[in-house]
């Protein structure tokens, strides 16, 4: 018969066990929580990059078509060879980018050419003024809205830009295939509008559920900007312990929020909790508990029979060594799949990076080739000099020789900031000086031309640097004397006009630059000012994008007065004329 005084050692150590392992049970789930959520954060920080990645690579199809002259043709209805020709070259961009649907609405919302012109449920006809993204493309210059499609019924995200005509171009964006790579990484991902709603999600049955109350007039106005027939509850339960439970799915969730994105936007991560926080917590408490049994049984063990306290010694430190090896490389493999996500964050800003750089270098190119063409004019008109002994011109070519490699480093510096766009309030120069350095700049190149460049006080001053107003007016002279001198034959009597009005009323002043060369055709005004467009084999086609950008970042403006007729010539054709803006310093 067992004594009671007898079990009363055994009754104590099983209670000890039993807190002991409830405290290592309890503080092993927090540590594994806490685990959970960092391994969890930078996951989602991953998948949302993803998603906001391929929202802005779509984002530029739109605005790169509403200048494009098919769609300006089609919109004036030219022709209906016009309209042909853009729905073949929408169907062509949609299959090389993915597109679900490009297509282009006029000015009272008629869809007149679309990507899927040829089939079945084609947009072609379809009016979509009523959509509100149309409205927005129309009114304010771009549009978006995630909404079901009118025809497919498929959801999706429509980015469109306003048109020339007044219309607008637009494009479908389905979320298909990144809703199956948040599948198969695991977890359940979704992405909520500003009023909480679910538009994409890796799990279909949530989509259009509202993750909060929404009261009536919040939800009328969600079922109707993205047609859904009804938004649903959330789709899960919230714990006392700050879990979910979801039905249907092995839980309780871990939830992961990330920083609300572009147009309110914001993507949530849940993660199952039960093997990674519940079962480690529930290892670590049995475990421990059963240590602490273990110890306690030990030590009365001990107390009653002395010779087995060295077997069950060494038992216990087996069992520890071989728990503590399991942690370490558990450790280990979290360590690794952290330093993976640091690697894929690092690469996505080195692509951005180079992609800054190439930019940088391409308009340093050519910023830089004016300078050092007339830099080589002045050594070789050196050299002459040198050689009749006239020292005094020499030193006067070496003088402008100094002086332009100088503007070349100021170029340089003030290009490498293109990238970055900087505020340049205050920044001011007087227009005279402006003109004088674009004389000497172009000095060699307009002996033989009829040159008239004003000369103005030295009182009128513009807002903007001088080495970037000087590039606006070099550039716009460069193209005027490539006219004179080049094309079909020189001009027999080469001219050029600047002419400065100031409206000080207005507080501007214009610039303009005329030519009587043989002018410029429709084909290549319609796309002056679009990057890497140029009638010249040796052009980059940037001189006047360049241009236009630095007089809008003073707060003026560059345009094409007239392609044809500028001033009149010998042979009876017209020049061209560019209109500088620039706005006085006050």
């Amino acid at each position: 018969m067992i004594r009671t005084n007898s079990l009363l050692p055994v009754l104590g150590c099983l209670v000890l066990a039993l807190l002991v392992g409830l405290g290592a049970g309890y503080l092993a789930r927090e540590r594994a929580l806490d685990a959970l959520l960092v391994s969890g954060e930078a996951d989602a920080r991953i998948r949302q990059a993803l998603i906001e990645s391929e929202v802005a690579r779509y984002r530029l199809l739109p605005l790169a078509l509403a200048d494009d002259r098919d769609v300006i043709a089609a919109e004036r209805g030219e022709s209906d060879a016009a309209v042909a020709v853009l729905n073949g070259k929408l169907k062509d961009l949609a299959q090389t980018t993915g597109a679900s649907a490009i297509y282009v609405v006029n000015r009272a919302g008629r869809a007149i050419a679309a990507s899927n012109w040829d089939k079945p449920y084609s947009f072609v006809g379809s009016n979509y003024s009523f959509r509100r993204y149309i409205r927005e493309a129309q009114n304010s210059g771009a549009g978006r809205q995630f909404a079901l499609g009118t025809v497919s019924r498929k959801p999706g995200l429509y980015l469109a830009q306003r048109t020339r005509g007044g219309g607008a171009v637009v494009v479908k964006l389905e979320f298909d295939w990144i809703e199956d790579q948040w599948r198969q990484a695991g977890g359940i991902t979704f992405v909520t509008n500003p009023m909480g709603v679910i538009f994409v999600t890796s799990r279909p049955a949530w989509r259009f559920a509202a993750t909060r109350e929404l009261n009536a007039q919040e939800r009328a106005q969600t079922q109707r900007d993205s047609g859904a027939k009804a938004i649903h509850p959330r789709p899960w339960d919230q714990r006392r312990d700050g879990l979910l439970e979801v039905p249907g799915r092995e839980g309780p969730f871990v939830r992961i929020d990330t920083p609300g994105g572009n147009e309110g936007w914001q993507l949530f991560l849940l993660l199952p909790a039960k093997g990674a926080v519940a079962g480690q917590a529930r290892l670590v408490g049995v475990t421990a508990g059963g240590g602490a049994l273990v110890v306690s049984l030990f030590v009365l063990w001990l107390l009653l029979r002395s010779r087995r306290r060295r077997a069950r010694t060494l038992e216990l430190e087996s069992a520890v060594v071989a728990r503590t090896a399991q942690l370490r490389e558990e450790m280990e493999q979290r360590t690794q799949v952290e330093s993976r996500a640091a690697q894929l964050r690092e690469e996505l800003r080195l692509a951005n990076r180079l992609a800054t750089l190439g930019q940088v270098s391409a308009s340093v190119a050519h910023e830089t080739a004016q300078p050092v063409s007339a830099i080589r004019n002045y050594a070789a008109n050196a050299k002459v000099f040198l050689e009749r002994g006239d020292s005094e011109q020499v030193a006067e070519n070496l003088g402008a020789i100094d002086r332009l490699a100088e503007r070349i480093g100021v170029v340089t510096a003030q290009l490498r900031g293109f990238a970055r766009k900087k505020t340049v309030g205050g920044t001011q120069c007087a227009l005279g000086e402006v003109l004088e350095g674009v004389e000497l700049l172009l000095r060699d190149r307009l002996v033989g031309v009829d040159a008239v460049i004003p000369d103005l006080s030295a009182d009128l001053l513009v807002v903007g640097d001088k080495v970037r107003v000087e590039q606006i007016l070099v550039n716009l002279l460069q193209n005027a004397l490539d006219a004179l001198g080049g094309h079909s034959a020189p001009r027999a009597d080469p001219r050029i006009v600047i002419e400065v009005a100031v409206d000080r009323p207005r507080g501007q002043v214009a610039v303009v630059v005329r030519d009587n060369g043989p002018g410029i055709s429709d084909e290549v005004a319609e796309k002056l000012f679009t990057p890497f467009a140029t009638s010249r084999e040796e052009g980059l086609g940037l001189g006047l994008v360049i241009a236009q950008d630095i007089a809008a970042e003073f707060g003026g403006s560059l345009r094409c007065l007239m392609a044809r007729g500028a001033l009149p010539s010998a042979q009876g054709q017209g020049g061209a004329a560019f209109e500088l803006i620039l706005r006085i310093a006050r």
